[in-house]
C-alpha cells in the first residue's frame, strides 16, 4: 500500500475569501501541500429550531453563490480546492483515508454548535493533528483586553476604551499560487446546487432592498462602488435609516456574515476614503457600526451560551407568554400594525429587512406582542441574508431588555412609521 501524501486542510467556514484570509496566509507559510475544503454540512440544513429551519432558502442561495465563486477564485490561483456535501466529521474521515492529515487551518469559533463541529472532527481523527484557528475579530482580543479587564455591558464604554487608542491590524497579503498537491485530488466534489441543499431555486423579487449575489468578488465590486464610485459613504449617515433602495445603506452585512468581505477591508478603505473624499459624521459612522458588530462578538465570547437562554447575560427575568397565533401573523405580516407587516412582508420575501425595520418588528414582537424572544431570533436566523449569531443574538437580547440595554424601551411602530415612512413608501411598496 503506497504511504499517504502528507497535506495540511485549509477548512473555509465564514471566512470565504482570499483576500486578507489569515488562515490562507499562514498555510501558504508551511512547508505542506495543503487542500482548501468547504463542505455544506447536511446538519444545519435540516435542524429546527421553534419550528424554523436553520438555514432558509435566501440565505442557502447566498452561500451557494459564495462557495462558487471562491471556487473559481482558488482555481485562478492554482489552489486545488474541494467541496462537498455531508457531515463534516464524516468528510474529514473520507480525507483522512486518503492523505495523511498533518494541521486544519480554520477561522476561529467559539459559539456551540461551531465548537462541537471541532470536537466532532476531532473525535475521529488522530490526537496529533492540530487546530490552527485563526481570529475573526476587527479588534485583536490582547489590545482589547489591555484597555479593559471583560467587556461592560454598555456599548458606549466599549467603544470609549477602544476607539481612543485605536488599534487595527493591517490586512494579510497571501501568495497568489497555491502549493500543489503531488497528484490530482483523490476525492470526488460533489455537485452541489439549491435542489442539494433542500430548496427549490427562485428568482430574486423585483422590491428587493438586496439584489446582489453571494462572493468576495460582488463584495468587493459593492464596497468599490458604494465608496468610491457613488461617494454614498460620504452621507451613510444620513441615510441609513432609509428603507427602499438598495443605496440607502452600505448592505455589506451579508458579505461580512460569512466572511466574503472583513470587517478589517472594509476599515482600511474607509481610511483610503477619507484620504480621498475626506472624514466626515458619516465616514466615522460607519466605523462605529463595525465596532457594535465587533462588541457583539466580544460579548459572545464573554458570556458563551448565556446569548441563547431566555434571561440572556443579564439573568434576568423576561415574562412573555405563549401564543402560537400571535407568532404566525407576525411571521406572516398579518399583524395589527401595517408597518410592521410591511417589514415583515420584506424579509419573507426577500431575506432582507433594514435596520430600522428589524428594532421595530423585534420590539413589537418582544414588548406588544409579549412573545419568547428567542422565537423572534430564530425566525430571523432561517430569514436573513446576512444572520449572524452574535450580531442577531445580541440585537434580540438587547431589544428584549435582557442583553447590552437593560433599560425597558418600547418602539411605537406608528411614531416610527410616521418619522421614517411618511410617505408611505415602504408601507406602499409591499402592501398593494
Amino acid at each position: 500500500m503506497p504511504e499517504k501524501q502528507k497535506i495540511n486542510i485549509l477548512w473555509f467556514t465564514k471566512d470565504l475569501r482570499i483576500r486578507d484570509n489569515e488562515s490562507l496566509f499562514k498555510v501558504q507559510q508551511e512547508n505542506l501541500p495543503f487542500l482548501a475544503l468547504y463542505i455544506f454540512d447536511s446538519d444545519f440544513f435540516v435542524q429546527k429550531q421553534f419550528g424554523f429551519r436553520k438555514i432558509g432558502k435566501f440565505r442557502a442561495k447566498f452561500l451557494l453563490e459564495t462557495v462558487l465563486d471562491l471556487e473559481r477564485n482558488l482555481n485562478q490561483i492554482k489552489i486545488p480546492f474541494l467541496k462537498k456535501s455531508g457531515k463534516t466529521k464524516d468528510i474529514f474521515l473520507e480525507i483522512s483515508e486518503h492523505y495523511e492529515i498533518n494541521a486544519i487551518f480554520c477561522q476561529d469559533d467559539w459559539t456551540t454548535e461551531e465548537s462541537d463541529l471541532q470536537q466532532q472532527i476531532k473525535s475521529v481523527l488522530p490526537d496529533t493533528i492540530w487546530f490552527k484557528s485563526c481570529s475573526q475579530l476587527l479588534l485583536q482580543p490582547e489590545f482589547v483586553f489591555h484597555q479593559m479587564e471583560k467587556i461592560p455591558v454598555h456599548f458606549t464604554v466599549f467603544r470609549q476604551k477602544t476607539e481612543k487608542k485605536f488599534e487595527v491590524r493591517e490586512e494579510f497579503l497571501s501568495n497568489r499560487v497555491g502549493k500543489n498537491l503531488q497528484s490530482e485530488i483523490t476525492i470526488k466534489g460533489d455537485d452541489i446546487d439549491l435542489k442539494t441543499l433542500g430548496f427549490d431555486d427562485f428568482e430574486k423579487h423585483p422590491f428587493t432592498a438586496f439584489p446582489f449575489s453571494g462572493g468576495e468578488t460582488e463584495a468587493i465590486k459593492r464596497l468599490n462602488n458604494y465608496f468610491f464610485e457613488t461617494e454614498n459613504l460620504s452621507i451613510y449617515k444620513e441615510t441609513r435609516n432609509g428603507m427602499t433602495g438598495s443605496d440607502y445603506s452600505s448592505k455589506f452585512s451579508a458579505w461580512l456574515a460569512n466572511g466574503s468581505l472583513s470587517a478589517v477591508t472594509v476599515f482600511h478603505e474607509i481610511k483610503k476614503y477619507e484620504a480621498e473624499f475626506g472624514s466626515n459624521d458619516s465616514t466615522y459612522w460607519l466605523v462605529f457600526e463595525l465596532l457594535w458588530r465587533d462588541f457583539f462578538k466580544y460579548v459572545s465570547i464573554q458570556h458563551g451560551n448565556k446569548i441563547f437562554q431566555e434571561d440572556g447575560i443579564l439573568s434576568k427575568n423576561y415574562p412573555f407568554e405563549t401564543n402560537q397565533n400571535l407568532v404566525d401573523n407576525w411571521s406572516e405580516g398579518e399583524s395589527k400594525s401595517d408597518f410592521i407587516n410591511a417589514n415583515m412582508l420584506e424579509i419573507k420575501n426577500t431575506g432582507w429587512m433594514s435596520n430600522r425595520g428589524r428594532q421595530n418588528a423585534a420590539s413589537y414582537f418582544c414588548r406588544i406582542l409579549n412573545q419568547d424572544w428567542r422565537i423572534g431570533a430564530a425566525y430571523f436566523e432561517e430569514m436573513l441574508i446576512d444572520y449572524d449569531v452574535h450580531s442577531n443574538y445580541g440585537n434580540w437580547m438587547y431589544v428584549s431588555g435582557v442583553g447590552n440595554d437593560p433599560r425597558s424601551r418600547t418602539f411605537n411602530p406608528e411614531k416610527q412609521a410616521e418619522q421614517y415612512d411618511n410617505d408611505h413608501q415602504f408601507r406602499n411598496l409591499w402592501l398593494k
